[in-house]
This record gives structure tokens, C-alpha cells and sequence, in this order.
């Protein structure tokens, strides 16, 4: 039998795209979506309900004339995706079905040492247990790790790069022992897809993650950008704040900043009691104006080199942003013909990042599923 997709397989696979983008829907709304005939719709509608990734449920209430409309949906046998963020103190896994909705989730503390294998098996013991009553294949997964991910062989052993490690080695591991197809990202870019995914209108918007160590991350018409090498996005290592020999990720991280604010006499315990507690208010105005100085040296970087209609502040840091924010503006007001919009976006530690990576795993799993569809030519090939 030929290999090559027909007409009908396109077909079949563009219902199948809109099932998944939309479901639950009815077979009127499946024809406003597709643009394709009744008989057309409803034949490739009965093939997928013989595939098993269509289900009828339901009645549509709205009363017509002729046989009620029964809803179609994507059955949780069709399989699910999981979605991690794997940050250097916490810790979520996200498990979700092919329509992105959320199957269950957990977070807890992240391990603490160990090596790439102990790491692994820890992680698989998570995604196990997190899956649980989930049905169907695992047919992706996303790990969204801080900041950037080298390819080394080892990592520093300091406590905010214990996670940015080995993504390669990492991702075979667990694959090799759950048996579905793994891929690594930035924290910071499963962030911003979350974001998009709220957010249909944003078109070129830039985004900082503001947690143990700085990432960035950005969209061009409402697509992530993604660079030719691992340097890609990493400003926080290249970028001097506008503060001495401090670089952007020496003041908007919170490893980098409470190294600064030590250094400027201030005995902090943890990064958050800079703005939760009482401080010594000459040493605090100098860490807070450094902090907003480096704001306005970030914000405007990439808004004269990407020119984004948007930037973004999530993680850690992001009350401290609220507080210079004004500030910050007035300054980027003065030096720049256009100021962004800039706005600090709230997050769940954790779950925020894992839904985004989720979303990556669905648009993965689906553009695989597709070409599976038309890949599958043979009687009895499975997808």
C-alpha cells in the first residue's frame, strides 16, 4: 500500500487537530472549525471513533430540529502528558490528557544532591505515583529546569546550580525508564508559554524569571524564540546591571542579590525578608536602588534589541519588582521613545512553570499524533 498521505488523511487529521484544540464540541461546531462538508465531518468522525480518540457524551441543549447533537470529546484512554518543573528548591509534576486538562498534580522539596541516575529514579518515582489514575499511553514529557542547562559532564555543587545540569544525560535517563519521549527547556520559556496560552492577543513580548538564578525567555508572534546555541537568552551572564562590576544575574537573582545585600551589611536569613521584615533603611535604600537600576538596564536591553510590546517579571524577586516598578518606569521613560508595557505576572511556585511545560508536551504529543496519522498506512498500524 502507498506511504503517501491522500486527501482523505489530511482530512482526517485537520478533525483530529480540531477535536483536541476544542473538544468537548459538537459535530456543528467540528464543521465551523474544519470548513469541511456534514458527510465529510461526520465519516472522519466515525473513523476516530473506531481509533479510540473520539468519545460521544452528552447532549447539546440547544434544541434543533432533527436528532440532538451528542458531544465529542478525547477520551482519557488517548493517552496524557507530563509536565515538570524542576526547580532548584521545589519541585511540581503536572499530569494532563491531551486536551491539556489537568489530570492531577504534586509538588514537593526537590532532592538535594545526588547524581544524574539517583535523580532520575527519583523523578520516575514522582511521575509514577503523580500518574497514578491516569489512562492511556504517557505520550510526552516536558522538564522545565532554572535558567540555563549546559551540556558538562558535572555541576559546580553550589546550591543554585545543583538543578541546571546534564540535560542531555538527564532526559536519556528518563527515557530509558519510562519509555516515552522526553525534552528540556528553560524554566523561563515554559513560563511564557503559560502566559501565551492565557493570552491569545500577545504578539512580541520578553520575559525574565527572577529566581535562584536569571533566565529569559521570549516570543515573536506569539511563538517561543528559540537561538542556534545554548547561549541563547542568557543575558544574565553577559549583561552588566548598570551597578559596578555587577552583572544582570548578580542583582536579579536571589542567589545574586542576597550576596549583595550581605555584602551591604545587611544579615539576612533568606532573600524574601529584604520586603517581609524590618531592615536597616540606609543598607536596604542602597540594595533596593541597585535592584531598581538593574531593572531598568534588563527592560531596556531587550527593548532595543527585540522590541517587545511586553515585558514580563515572574519568580522569586517579583514583590521587590512591584515596589520599584514606578521608579523603574519613569527612569525607562527618560531614555527610551517607547516604554513597554511591563508587568509583573503572579505564579504558583512550581505549577505555573509545570503547566507551561505541559503545554509544550500537548503541542508535541499532538503535532506527533498527526504525523502519525498520515504516516499510517497499513492496515492495522497503531498510533
Amino acid at each position: 500500500m502507498s506511504s503517501i498521505p491522500t486527501a482523505r488523511d489530511y482530512t482526517k487529521a485537520s478533525v483530529l487537530d480540531a477535536v483536541l484544540s476544542e473538544a468537548p464540541l459538537t459535530r456543528t461546531r467540528l464543521i465551523e472549525l474544519t470548513r469541511l462538508s456534514q458527510a465529510t465531518v461526520s465519516r472522519k468522525v466515525d473513523e476516530l471513533l473506531f481509533d479510540g480518540f473520539l468519545v460521544e457524551q452528552g447532549v447539546d441543549a440547544v434544541v434543533r430540529r432533527g436528532r440532538p447533537s451528542t458531544y465529542l470529546d478525547v477520551p482519557g484512554t488517548a493517552g496524557h502528558i507530563v509536565g515538570i518543573s524542576f526547580g532548584t528548591r521545589t519541585t511540581c509534576v503536572l499530569v494532563t490528557d491531551l486536551r491539556g486538562r489537568e489530570i492531577r498534580h504534586i509538588i514537593v522539596p526537590s532532592l538535594e544532591g545526588g547524581d544524574v541516575g539517583t535523580t532520575a529514579e527519583w523523578l520516575v518515582d514522582l511521575i509514577v505515583e503523580t500518574s497514578d489514575s491516569a489512562e492511556g499511553p504517557l505520550r510526552q514529557i516536558v522538564a522545565a529546569l532554572p535558567g540555563r542547562v549546559p551540556n558538562g559532564t558535572n555541576w559546580s555543587g553550589k546550591p543554585e546550580s545543583r538543578k541546571i545540569f546534564l540535560a542531555s544525560r538527564l532526559q536519556s535517563a528518563l527515557e530509558e525508564r519510562l519509555k516515552a519521549p522526553v525534552t528540556v527547556e528553560s524554566d523561563a520559556n515554559a513560563s511564557l508559554r503559560g502566559i501565551l496560552k492565557d493570552d491569545a492577543r500577545i504578539g512580541n513580548a520578553a520575559l525574565f524569571m527572577l529566581s535562584t538564578v536569571l533566565s529569559f525567555a521570549g516570543c515573536t508572534d506569539h511563538e517561543i524564540a528559540k537561538g542556534r546555541s545554548p547561549a541563547f537568552g542568557d543575558l544574565g551572564g553577559v549583561l552588566f546591571s548598570g551597578v559596578g562590576n555587577e552583572t544582570l544575574d548578580g542583582l536579579l537573582s536571589t542567589t545574586g542579590l542576597l550576596q549583595f545585600a550581605q555584602g551591604r551589611g545587611l544579615d539576612l536569613e533568606g532573600i524574601e525578608a529584604l520586603w517581609s521584615q524590618p531592615q536597616e533603611m540606609a543598607s536596604r535604600a542602597e540594595v533596593v536602588e541597585a535592584f531598581t537600576t538593574a531593572i531598568v538596564t534588563a527592560v531596556g536591553a531587550v527593548a532595543v534589541t527585540l522590541d517587545p510590546e511586553s515585558v514580563y517579571f515572574v519568580g522569586r524577586l517579583s514583590p521587590l519588582v512591584d515596589e520599584v516598578l514606578p521608579e523603574a518606569r519613569r527612569r525607562l521613560a527618560q531614555s527610551l521613545p517607547t516604554v513597554p508595557e511591563i508587568r509583573v505576572v503572579p505564579q504558583v511556585i512550581g505549577l505555573s512553570v509545570a503547566r507551561g511545560a505541559a503545554q509544550a508536551g500537548l503541542a508535541l504529543a499532538q503535532s506527533r499524533l498527526r504525523e502519525s496519522m498520515l504516516e499510517a498506512r497499513s492496515e492495522g498500524q497503531s498510533l
